[in-house]
């Protein structure tokens, strides 16, 4: 239904034609048409490959044999895949905390503009400009007990008497990644909560200071609460990058020691490259998305 305006300036509403309607129809799917094909290409297509490749043994070499359900119910055969499942849930409980933790306080340091506050929101973000794998290899060549230079710093400064085996024990190694990890990606959800910072009016922070509301109720009844949808943003971004974590562990511990930073994406990677097992592979990727899928959904109900 469109509206006329005739010149004794009265509106009069007639029906759209069918033609109208198909031709607007034709526009919205032509527009809609790229990011379409570029789902179905990149997504829709990998994902319905894995899917089937999942259902079938499938050799790196030599042809595909159908026998599904057999590559499901050989996961929990996999001597590294419970031990993986548990290692990545720990490690993304830690970091997600962590980071969130990191990521508000230095948007809270750089929210309100001052004299020199440009400065430190570029320097916070910086590290976000570092491919992850250089970030890895540079935490490697830094923490490295030959050659790095963070243990003979700390020996100078009298901290340390030895070296650390910044990567030697398992603890050592999973709080060294959740370092690098912290150091790399800390600044970029600081620029998506400032962002939700800024978006607060402040008549609100205005209107609850003169009822007379100190720093922490603000924080907490006005702050936290505005901010929700933009921290239920960073927290998926955190998790499912927690969960689909490979370049941290695959160069900086190469999983060790004794397989103690193995993630379930690593265990995937070994699976296919390592086995030849593309089928097996196929189903732990397929148990990885359900995974991740089930528990993002939960999470934005929980955060709704």
């Amino acid at each position: 239904m469109t509206l006329t305006v005739t010149r004794s300036g009265r509106r009069t509403a007639h029906q759209a034609s069918p033609a109208g309607w198909r031709s607007r129809r034709i526009q919205g799917w032509l527009y809609a048409a790229p990011t379409a094909v570029i789902v179905a290409v990149l997504f829709l297509t990998p994902l319905v490959l894995v899917v089937w490749m999942s259902l079938n043994r499938w050799p790196l070499l030599g042809p595909a044999a159908f026998n599904a359900p057999g590559n499901y119910l050989k996961i929990g055969d996999n001597p590294l895949f419970m031990d993986a499942v548990l290692f990545t849930l720990k490690y993304t409980a830690i970091t997600t905390v962590l980071l969130s933790a990191v990521a508000l306080g230095l948007a809270l340091l750089v929210q309100e503009r001052r004299p020199g506050v440009g400065f430190f929101r570029t320097a916070f973000f910086l590290p976000g400009a570092v491919g992850f794998a250089a970030a890895a290899l540079l935490f490697y060549g830094m923490l490295n007990n030959d050659f790095g230079p963070v243990d003979p710093m700390l020996r100078a400064l009298g901290i340390i008497d030895e070296p650390v085996k910044w990567i030697g024990t398992p603890t050592m190694a999973l709080f060294s990644t959740i370092g690098l990890v912290l150091w790399r990606f800390a600044g970029f959800n600081m620029l998506i909560l400032l962002t939700g910072l800024q978006s607060i009016p402040v008549e609100v922070y205005e209107a609850a200071r003169s009822d007379g509301a100190n720093r922490w109720q603000i924080f907490t009844k006005i702050t936290l609460p505005l901010l929700r949808p933009t921290i239920a943003l960073m927290l998926v971004l955190s998790v499912t990058g927690s969960l689909l974590a490979f370049d941290q562990f695959f160069i900086f511990t190469n999983g060790g020691p004794d397989n103690s930073t193995v993630s379930m994406v690593m265990v995937v990677y070994r699976d296919a490259f390592f086995r030849f097992d593309l089928g097996g592979a196929a189903a732990l990727s397929v148990v990885l998305l359900a995974g991740l899928v089930g528990l993002n959904a939960l999470m934005m109900r929980r955060l709704r």
